[in-house]
């Protein structure tokens, strides 16, 4: 525990030296003025001594070979830590058609799954007057037909519809085209087809032979930040105006739990249809973010590991098995991926009061003195939390002293999107640039969690705020935030 905290204080620290290269430049010539003074005043004469009696050659290799190393490193660590910018990013909208309200989905609970016994199906009812989702969620055709329709041709359908009406609106808005892009990746975790997603989406588009693409799996929610990390990595590294394309989405339409273990129903109730295309850039020109920071950490215990797997039950069914841990091991992994990025964003008095609980709670005692726990408001200005449910943006919530309104664009994506899994983080920046509170220079914060146990953590900084909201709240964000949810929830809290 010791080490790792050592570690995190020198990645820090490492950081800081990135983010601050002129104070570094500045530091390094005082540095050396002030051992040429101390050299003039007689200090360090027996390393004069040793100079004086080495063979001219050596001093000519030294002189020669220092200059290159620190070149060859200062090329090195810049090409590694160029900027990476978001030149923009679409979100799916489903048609109308695809709308599941409640009572439809209750009845076609009741009606259409027969492998649910009562007290499944009162448990699923119970969990969905709970859900925090709204009467304009949608689910994929083939699951509404009667009876539903499950496989992979139906899921392959799925995909394409969603991610090829996400692209074509996404190279709508950037107007740039397909043959430009040079990194690819996309994530589905549940749904892995051979050739795979981004093949499916080389094929459709006719990208280059020559692009670098790549199919994530298994990863959960969290796998869109996951993405963006690797999309980022992969830009670092190319020339200037290179172009990465990250599509992130979930197929439901592969497979639907038909056993009786409740646990695993939970995901059949809360996920639902989307998915969204970022066009990432290590050029600043056309961005209208700037990616900041993005930390990811992962929680290595057996509790962890299995609170969100995919398995088979008792009688052969396979499903997703959401453990009741889930909770408690979501604040764990919020607290590791917040104190990774905390010391990057915090102001130097936030950081200064938490060093003083720190070192008062060492002295006095921790039931004397509680921690102080950094107020994020004063570095970033908007949040966006994964939707994975009331409890999971209840807990983040609480943890961060996070107000209302900070909090409400994940409340009201999971009420009008429901859960779409890894694109969830993009549909709440498209709520809060729809509400027309994103400001230049604004920073955001996105927190993404996913299977394994990880928690993933972005800082974005705008540049340009979007001059229009045609995004997927387009027709309807003049209705939130609901107040008829806001009331309810007040009630049974």
């Amino acid at each position: 525990m010791i080490l790792s905290s050592y570690i995190r204080y020198l990645r820090s620290f490492h950081q800081h030296v990135v983010n601050n290269t002129t104070v570094v430049a500045i530091a390094i010539p005082l540095t050396t003025a002030f051992i040429l003074v101390a050299a003039q005043f007689g200090f360090p004469e027996h390393i004069i001594f040793h100079l004086h009696a080495t063979r001219p050659i050596y001093l000519l290799l030294v002189a020669l070979l220092l200059p290159s190393a620190a070149a060859t490193f200062l090329l090195v660590n810049r090409r590694s830590h160029r900027s990476v910018y978001l030149v923009d990013y679409a979100c799916f909208k489903p048609i109308p058609e695809y709308r599941v309200p409640l009572a439809k989905y209750r009845e076609y609970m009741a009606h259409f799954m027969p492998f649910l016994d009562d007290r499944s199906t009162h448990f699923i009812t119970r969990v969905l007057d709970n859900s925090g989702l709204g009467e304009e969620t949608c689910l994929p055709p083939s699951i509404q037909c009667i009876p539903p329709s499950f496989g992979f041709s139906h899921a392959r359908a799925e995909a394409e519809l969603v991610v090829f009406s996400t692209l074509d609106d996404l190279f709508r808005k950037t107007r740039i085209s397909p043959t430009e892009i040079d990194v690819l990746v996309v994530n589905c975790s549940l749904f892995s087809p051979t050739p795979s997603y981004s093949d499916m989406i080389m094929n459709r588009y006719k990208l280059r032979s020559d692009i670098r693409s790549v199919h994530l799996s298994g990863m959960g929610c969290g796998a869109g930040l996951i993405s963006v990390g690797l999309a980022k990595n992969l830009l670092q590294v190319r020339p200037n105006a290179a172009y990465a394309l990250v599509v992130s989405t979930e197929t439901l339409s592969s497979f639907m739990y038909k056993g009786r273990k409740r646990e695993m129903h939970l995901p059949t109730v809360l996920f639902r249809m989307g998915g969204a295309a970022a066009l990432l850039s290590n050029s600043r020109s056309k961005a209208r973010f700037r990616l900041e920071h993005l930390v990811r950490t992962s929680t290595s215990t057996e509790s962890a590991y299995r609170s969100v797997i995919l398995e088979e039950d008792e009688e052969g069914n396979l499903g997703v098995n959401l453990s009741k841990d889930i909770i408690g091991v979501s604040g764990d992994a919020l607290r590791s991926g917040i104190s990774s990025i905390g010391p990057l964003i915090l102001p130097a008095s936030e950081k200064l009061l938490f060093f003083l609980s720190w070192m008062a709670r060492k002295v006095l005692g921790g039931k004397v003195v509680q921690l102080y726990v950094p107020n994020f408001c004063k570095a970033v200005e908007h949040f966006c939390i994964h939707p994975g449910g009331p409890a999971v943006i209840n807990a983040v919530q609480k943890n961060l002293r996070l107000s209302e309104t900070l909090a409400e664009p994940s409340r009201m994506t999971l009420h009008r999107f429901g859960n779409t899994s890894s694109s969830s983080l993009w549909y709440e920046l498209a709520y809060i640039e729809a509400k027309g509170r994103m400001q230049k220079r604004d920073r955001v914060l996105m927190i993404a969690f996913g299977s394994g146990y990880k928690c993933n953590v972005a800082v974005w900084e705008c540049i340009q705020p979007s001059e229009n909201a045609d995004g997927p709240w387009s027709k309807c964000i003049h209705r939130y935030p609901m107040k008829a949810y806001n009331s309810a929830k007040s009630r049974r809290t």
